[in-house]
């Protein structure tokens, strides 16, 4: 499969997929995925706050799903600074209270786990690809809170929980919010163009690089996860990635070009991080071997559509009065 693709005709379709976090950037993406790749399966998208045991458990009672998808978190460094306590009851909390009620409502349903590759931490400063099994070792409260919520979840497989954790890399597309680098970069990029903007960019650190995805590739590992549920190992782990990174400052210097924009660079120390890796990079090559799953959207066209889509914005901006 893929990594935009359809389920394989030989998977077995879930009846009933609960999807958390559905009116998300990933979940809008994935809820598209979903339909397209299982046409007969109810998507089940409730509003509900994961921080609430009696809410999720009520969730999943009623929805008693065949298989159940994860992406709601307080989800960037920035959300997480302003209110940390509230980072851990989502991202930690909420997670196991999912977990719980799936072992106690809905015992044969398979949690796919939204974790992420930040998680490695400090691990990416030995420079080397890592797999799976490279330590965690967060180096802000974001990841690790989904660090801990990953490691209980694996700790939950002797329980009889019937999860997979994927560690997804950077992932950008259409309806990404600003605060994400490739967003904020296409989103200056498009109001220089419309004269909203004089012509300077502000940045962080353009030096790191990292691995680069496509939301819809991402979503087709989701995807792919559900549609070979049946045989994939209970707690497995599935690093997200495209196995190349890219420098920060190319990515902008690449949007810039499809622009036509040529702007002042300027560093902005607001959005620079102390615990910045030089290079954050792995090995998807279990992916690739379990989940038939690799990237496969042109990066080239990942980044037109960002850059379109803050074109559309910004004109529909522009439109109101």
């Amino acid at each position: 499969m893929t990594g935009n693709g359809r389920a394989s005709d030989m998977a077995i379709s879930p009846g009933r997929i609960l999807i958390t976090g559905a009116s998300g950037f990933v979940g809008r993406h994935l809820m598209i995925a979903l339909a397209s790749a299982f046409p007969d399966a109810a998507l089940l998208a409730p509003a509900f706050d994961v921080a609430n045991a009696a809410d999720v458990t009520n969730v999943v009672r009623e929805a008693a799903p065949d298989a159940c998808i994860h992406l709601a978190a307080i989800s960037t460094s920035a959300q997480v600074r302003p209110n940390e306590d509230r980072a851990w009851a989502v991202n930690l909390h909420g997670t196991l209270h999912l977990a719980r009620a799936i072992l106690l409502h809905a015992p044969g349903c398979q949690l796919v786990f939204a974790s992420t590759a930040d998680a490695y931490g400090a691990s990416f400063r030995h420079g080397a690809k890592l797999h799976e099994g490279a330590p965690l070792a967060p180096l802000n409260v974001y990841a690790a809170t989904k660090a801990a919520a990953d490691l209980a979840l694996g700790a939950m497989v002797e329980q009889g929980l019937v999860v997979v954790r994927l560690r997804p890399f950077n992932h950008t597309g259409t309806g990404q919010s600003s605060g994400l680098v490739v967003a904020a970069f296409a989103r200056q990029i498009a109001r220089i163009a419309a004269g909203l903007q004089e012509p300077m960019i502000s940045v962080g650190n353009l030096e790191p690089r990292r691995d680069f995805l496509d939301v819809r590739d991402v979503c087709g590992a989701y995807v792919a996860c559900v549609a070979r549920r049946d045989v994939i190992e209970p707690g497995a782990i599935f690093n997200i990635a495209s196995g190349d990174v890219r420098r920060i400052g190319d990515v902008l210097d690449a949007l810039q070009e499809i622009a036509g924009v040529a702007a002042e660079i300027r560093v902005d120390p607001s959005r620079t991080r102390t615990t910045d890796v030089p290079q954050a990079w792995c090995d998807p090559g279990r992916a690739r071997d379990v989940l038939g799953w690799a990237a496969s959207t042109p990066w080239s066209q990942t980044l037109r559509d960002v850059l379109d889509d803050w074109r559309r914005r910004i004109a529909v901006e522009l439109e109101s009065p």
